[in-house]
C-alpha cells in the first residue's frame, strides 16, 4: 500500500462500557495520537452517536464497548436486541465509510444481531448459539496469558511492529471468519478447549471453570483488517487490561490502526472492494 498522508487535526470517537473496564488505562491508551481530537463516549449515551452523521463528525471510531448483554438479568446473560431504527442507522454509518476499530470485548456485542457478527469478523459467545447457521458452544476465555504474538501480513496496521512480540492479555476462543478477513497478527497460543474456561459459568459465577464444558478447537488470530459496506475495519483482539493496554506494541497497534481507517487510502480500499 502507498505512504498515507494524515490531515494535520481529525477527529476520534471511542465509545465503551457494556463491560468492566479500567477507564484510566482505556482513555491513556490515546494520549500518544496527538493529530486526534478524541472523545470518549459510554453506553447507553453512546449509541446515539452511531448513524450516518458520524461519518460528518468523525475521522474514525474505537469501539471498547459491549452493548446487547445484560448482566444485571435473573436469567444473565440476556441477550437483547437492537432497535430496528438503530441497526438500520449502523449499516448507513458503514455505508458511508466511517473507519471503525474494534478492540477485545467488543466482538461479544449485540449477539442477538446477526449483522454485527459479520461487521466485526467473528463473535465471542456467552451463551451457546447459532452463527451462519451453526450450532456453537458458549465461548471461552483466558485471562493473563503470556504469549507471543506474530506479524503474518505487511499493511499499515502493523507498520513499525517487530516481527514477534510478547504481551501478556486475555485470550478468547471463539469462532472467527478468517476467510472473510486479511490475517494481520496472529498468536503462539494454543487455541484449545483444554487451555480455556466456560464463558457461561464465569457469569453464574463460576470463573475459571470448564466442568461439562467443551468447544472447538479455535483460531489463533488475534488482528485482521475487513470492510463492510464502505467503511475500513480492524479488529484486535487485546487489551483486556492496564498492563496490557500499556503494551508498547499493543499500543503502537492501536495508533496505527486509528489513523489507518481514518485515512482516504483504506477509504478508497474499501469501496473499491478490500481486495488482499
Amino acid at each position: 500500500m502507498s505512504i498515507i498522508n494524515y490531515s494535520a487535526t481529525q477527529r476520534l470517537l471511542t465509545l465503551a462500557r457494556g463491560h468492566p473496564y479500567d477507564r484510566e488505562a482505556f482513555h491513556t491508551l490515546f494520549d500518544g495520537l496527538d493529530e486526534f481530537d478524541v472523545c470518549h463516549a459510554e453506553h447507553p449515551v453512546a449509541q446515539r452517536f452511531l448513524g450516518p452523521q458520524a461519518a460528518q463528525d468523525f475521522d474514525a471510531i474505537v469501539c471498547y464497548d459491549m452493548p446487547g448483554v445484560d448482566f444485571t438479568a435473573a436469567d444473565a446473560p440476556r441477550l437483547l436486541s437492537p432497535d430496528p431504527a438503530f441497526t438500520e442507522s449502523y449499516l448507513a454509518m458503514l455505508e458511508a465509510g466511517i473507519g471503525m476499530v474494534f478492540m477485545h470485548h467488543s466482538i461479544a456485542a449485540w449477539p442477538a444481531w446477526p449483522e454485527y457478527a459479520e461487521i466485526v469478523g467473528g463473535r465471542f459467545h456467552y451463551r451457546p448459539a447459532q452463527l451462519r447457521g451453526q450450532s456453537w458452544p458458549d465461548s471461552g476465555y483466558r485471562h493473563q496469558v503470556t504469549h507471543t504474538v506474530s506479524k503474518v501480513s505487511s499493511h499499515p496496521v502493523t507498520v513499525g511492529i517487530p516481527a514477534h512480540f510478547e504481551i501478556t492479555d486475555e485470550v478468547y476462543l471463539c469462532p472467527i471468519f478468517e476467510d472473510d478477513v486479511i490475517p494481520l497478527l496472529r498468536s503462539d497460543y494454543q487455541f484449545e478447549p483444554d487451555n480455556f474456561y466456560s464463558a457461561t459459568k464465569a457469569v453464574a459465577g463460576e470463573m475459571n471453570s470448564r466442568g461439562g464444558w467443551t468447544h472447538p478447537k479455535g483460531s489463533n488470530l488475534v488482528g485482521w483488517v475487513k470492510r463492510c459496506g464502505n467503511s475500513p475495519i480492524v479488529y484486535l483482539q487485546g487489551g483486556d487490561d492496564a498492563q496490557a493496554m500499556a503494551n508498547q506494541h499493543f499500543k503502537r497497534l492501536i495508533y496505527n490502526a486509528v489513523k489507518w481507517v481514518s485515512s482516504t487510502e483504506a477509504r478508497d480500499w474499501a469501496k473499491s472492494g478490500g481486495g488482499r
